[in-house]
């Protein structure tokens, strides 16, 4: 009598690897692991937290970059470890050693040539530097080009120094959603001067100087008159102002709008009491205006922690920053509450017809 075969094996399957089997004719449906897979998702993220914290803490670049992209996610499980991961490193980071700049100007000023050449002469004053220069993001698409490191060359092979771009996605004020939390990153892996290089900004765009400790504004020569020193906006916020381009046929016009910008800056009242800004100008035929500029952040530093005037700024900006990420916060949950979003869309269509203004279409 011929055997019968022996039954066929049947091979435990991982559950995550369920949620792709198809229904079978006997199942009404596929089956689904669902609640234990985002179980695991946490606490395989909150595992992931504790590493990265671990390795950043050390000094690891790689670790740092791997933290810079969970803080930067906008899953809401990254984050919540991202939330986790800033709480443990939190601690082990010397905010007395660290210095923020943040360096803006419209766009073609030359922003990217003065921070490398800055950063090189951190570097041999025995600085870690990090740069995180934030890229406009486009409003069709929303991608970025994020090609500010290969205008950096010479810093980035630098050991001393890493950059990190990061895509503005839409935020205003020429910075990233996330660039406070990457600068603490940061300064936690160890990086004591950290630059925050703005998108190309107008007089406006003014966001960056709540988050660094020192705002350097970039002004191309031939600006415009003395009158646009004065304009509220960008310009009082300035703690340093360089003149760019100060060489050849253009150092004349650089050397006459810095005259212009000192008398203009002279009839503003001081940000703080302790610094008066300063008006420099820089080429980058000039081996000497990076040291310049470094002196004066130098300066700056000294200056400004002696009198109390950086912690107080400091305690300020946080003030700041707290509310603001509450209204966002707000907004967030508003926007998720069920029966908003067709009450926007009726108030938005009467407001469109012209039956209502729109601010009594947004009070309501």
């Amino acid at each position: 009598l011929a055997r019968a075969p022996p039954p066929a094996r049947r091979h435990a399957v991982p559950p995550r690897f369920l949620r792709s089997l198809p229904a079978s004719p006997r199942s009404p449906g596929p089956v689904r692991f669902a609640p234990c897979s985002a179980m695991a998702a946490a606490r395989s993220l909150s595992a992931t937290a504790q590493m990265l914290a671990t390795a950043l803490v050390a000094g690891e670049r790689r670790a740092l970059s791997k933290a810079i992209t969970l803080v930067e996610s906008t899953q809401p499980a990254s984050r919540e470890a991202a939330d986790e991961l800033l709480s443990l490193v939190l601690p082990q980071r010397d905010a007395s050693r660290c210095l923020r700049l943040g360096i803006s100007g419209p766009p073609g000023t030359g922003k990217s040539t003065l921070i490398e050449s800055l950063g090189l002469e951190l570097a041999s004053r025995r600085h870690r530097l990090a740069v995180l220069a934030v890229d406009p993001s486009s409003h069709r698409s929303g991608g970025s080009v994020l090609g500010d490191k290969t205008r950096m060359p010479q810093l980035s092979a630098n050991p001393a120094a890493f950059i990190r771009p990061s895509p503005a996605q839409g935020v205003l004020g020429g910075v990233a959603r996330r660039t406070e939390d990457v600068a603490l990153l940061c300064e936690s892996g160890g990086y004591d001067r950290v630059v925050v290089e703005t998108v190309g900004v107008g007089q406006s765009e003014v966001v960056v100087a709540g988050l660094v400790d020192m705002f350097v504004l970039l002004v191309p020569p031939g600006a415009g008159d003395g009158l646009q020193g004065i304009k509220r906006g960008i310009m009082e916020l300035a703690d340093l102002v360089v003149v760019t381009k100060c060489d050849g046929a253009l150092k004349p016009v650089a050397k006459a709008a810095a005259q212009d910008i000192r008398a203009a800056l002279s009839v503003l009242r001081p940000r703080d009491a302790a610094w008066a800004p300063r008006v420099i100008t820089s080429s980058m035929h000039d081996p000497g205006s990076a040291a310049a500029v470094a002196d004066v952040i130098e300066e700056f530093r000294a200056t400004m922690g002696r009198a109390g005037a950086l912690r107080a700024r400091r305690a300020e900006q946080a003030v700041s920053r707290v509310w603001e990420h509450a209204r966002a916060d707000v907004l967030h949950r508003l926007g998720g509450m069920p029966g908003v979003q067709a009450l926007i869309g009726e108030l938005a269509a009467s407001a469109a017809a012209g039956s209502m203004p729109y601010s009594r279409a947004g009070s309501l």
